[in-house]
């Protein structure tokens, strides 16, 4: 499979995901690192983002995350290796994904606000925010995937 174009051969492209990227970086200190791979996989896999999923399940790797962890992110509700602040953000990661599904319930919202305090929260809203525009980037141009290497684009 081959992308429909290159984003680093088109100068507005490039332009574009300078800022996206500056999005994703901003605030980067209130939530685990383990956290932001976990939700960065889920809406990755609810999307179908081949190069999202395959990016951030192996930083997550790399910078430790086990291999049972990873392998049970999409079947998180029957899984018992997350915390229940994971959960919380896995839940809010997955409906504000699926936001033609009805949005974010009040009980997603306040179970989240459970675990994680307004800067969390709001880094958290916006990870899940970006992470959709990477995935509906990627998709829209068939991004392929398999070949990422941990840290590459970092």
């Amino acid at each position: 499979m081959e992308a429909r174009f290159d984003y680093y051969g088109n100068p507005a492209a490039t332009k574009f995901m300078k800022h996206l990227q500056a999005a994703a970086t901003a605030g980067k200190s209130a939530l685990p690192p383990a956290t932001q791979e976990l939700v960065k996989i889920r809406a990755s896999q609810i999307n179908g983002c081949g190069v999202c999923t395959d990016m951030h399940t192996k930083d997550a790797a790399h910078a430790g995350e086990t291999p049972v962890r990873l392998n049970l992110v999409a079947a998180w509700r029957d899984a018992t290796v997350f915390t229940e602040a994971e959960r919380a953000a896995l839940a809010l990661a997955e409906q504000g994904t699926r936001l033609a599904d009805g949005g974010v319930s009040d009980e997603v919202w306040a179970n989240a606000a459970k675990h994680y305090d307004e800067d969390q929260l709001t880094e958290l809203v916006s990870l899940i925010a970006v992470i959709n525009a990477w995935n509906r980037m990627n998709v829209i141009v068939r991004q392929p995937a398999g070949d990422y290497q941990p840290g590459q684009w970092t």
